[in-house]
């Protein structure tokens, strides 16, 4: 596998504790898990993981860890909220990781927070080489964040994972670029929520009951090439959080109310076609996307009607996810890249501030990628002049508790009440 070896040792950066070592109880893990899932503890997780590469673990208190894997593109590959016998919230890819070979299109091993740049498609994608039909044959993720490992600068007593690796592509146009990629991945703490989503959330997320995880990666993208334009097309930064889907799983996402005639549509419904009513819904708060992976499909959220936040509730599990992401105050007045394939009939500098997508079979017959779902962010792009950068922060929290403790939260951050979610997407079920 390429930018792999086994036999690594974690790194353990304790955050808040003192005295934190891997060491400790685990379940034994009977079998296999079922096919490109995740079903498993963190603590088996993690271990498994240490087979196949480094990983660089941010652990907090209360059971918070994160799992910080370099050689695998920087990615968070899972997080937890209970310690190695909590849920493993990150989608990873077993199957792939196992087989031991790279694969052109896209090395998907999985992961709760990846690095990717857009555009995906049009007349700018850095997926299609020029003049290639832009269809999944010919779709292939740029080496530059598809495979390799990225150097860790920071130091082992850092409270942080801090990446740093230099990239260069070409854009369907023929434009080339360099760019260095800087990557912090840090936990969030009760002060960070409290500037995010408010102090009262705050102290429910942090309240008597409940058990949290929270983390940011803050992505910097600096030019070290010629200067950017929109005539030669530009970059931005995408982040995308791959998760474990179930059966009553919904991804929640607020958006800015108003008439279509001057907002826009409320979301993009036409990445892979017509989604069956029954797996969206359209709240006057949310669209409600059914996160279960047995159909494959994408929403975004254009930039009129963008909010910097988002979620999901599994019902099964209990567990409310949200993430936050910078967002100018109005990113209508600024360019984001269209990731539609294929030819734009509008703008490609008018695009998708956010977007969720459950993975399904592509086609009758053919194996899908795995059951996850996903919730991704995506910055502005920019004309950087050579040495200017981009920023772009993700922040990820998991939230395991009662759903009585759990409906508070939803209301005051995403502006929904679940037991109206349930009665939607499920029939109250």
């Amino acid at each position: 596998m390429h930018g792999l070896r086994r036999g690594w040792a974690t790194m353990v950066v304790a955050v808040g504790w003192v005295g934190v070592v891997l060491t400790g109880p685990h379940r034994v893990w009977a079998g296999e898990p079922s096919k490109g899932t995740s079903a498993m503890s963190y603590g088996e997780a993690l271990q498994e993981l240490k087979k196949y590469t480094e990983v660089i673990e941010l652990v907090g208190e209360g059971g918070a860890r994160v799992a910080v894997c370099p050689q695998l593109q920087g990615r968070v590959m899972t997080s937890t909220c209970a310690g190695p016998e909590g849920l493993s919230f990150g989608f990873i890819n077993w199957d792939f990781l196992r087989a031991g070979k790279s694969d052109k299109h896209f090395n998907n091993y999985g992961g709760e927070d990846r690095f990717w740049l857009s555009p995906e498609g049009g007349p700018y994608s850095l997926w299609f080489a020029p003049g290639v039909p832009q269809t999944l044959e010919h779709w292939f993720t740029p080496p530059a964040f598809n495979e390799g490992a990225w150097p860790v600068v920071s130091k082992p007593e850092d409270p942080f994972c801090r990446m740093r690796v230099p990239m260069k592509l070409q854009n369907t146009a023929g434009t080339r670029f360099e760019v260095e990629v800087e990557r912090t991945v840090r936990l969030l703490k009760k002060e960070d929520l409290a500037q995010l989503f408010g102090p009262e959330a705050a102290g429910q997320i942090a309240g008597q009951g409940v058990r949290w995880v929270g983390y940011e990666t803050m992505n910097v993208l600096t030019n070290k090439g010629e200067p950017m334009t929109q005539q030669k097309g530009l970059i931005s930064i995408w982040i995308a959080g791959m998760m474990n889907a179930g059966p009553q799983t919904v991804v929640i996402v607020p958006y800015k109310a108003g008439p279509e005639s001057v907002l826009g549509p409320v979301v993009e419904t036409s990445y892979f076609g017509t989604i069956p009513p029954e797996r969206i819904k359209i709240t006057p708060q949310a669209v409600l996307f059914l996160a279960d992976a047995n159909y494959r499909s994408k929403i975004g959220t254009s930039q009129r009607r963008a909010r910097n936040v988002a979620g999901s509730i599994d019902f099964q599990s209990q567990v409310l996810t949200l993430v936050h992401f910078s967002m100018p105050d109005n990113p209508a007045e600024v360019p984001y890249m269209c990731n539609l394939w294929g030819e734009h009939k509008g703008s490609s500098y008018e695009g998708d501030v956010f977007n969720s997508y459950t993975d399904g079979p592509p086609g009758e017959g053919k194996p899908q990628m795995g059951k996850f779902y996903e919730l991704e962010s995506l910055s502005p792009a920019a004309e950087l002049r050579p040495g200017e950068s981009l920023r772009h922060a993700h922040r990820t929290v998991h939230i395991q508790a009662d759903l009585k403790v759990l409906k508070p939260i939803a209301r005051q951050v995403l502006g929904v009440d679940l037991d109206e979610v349930r009665q939607q997407m499920f029939g109250g079920k």
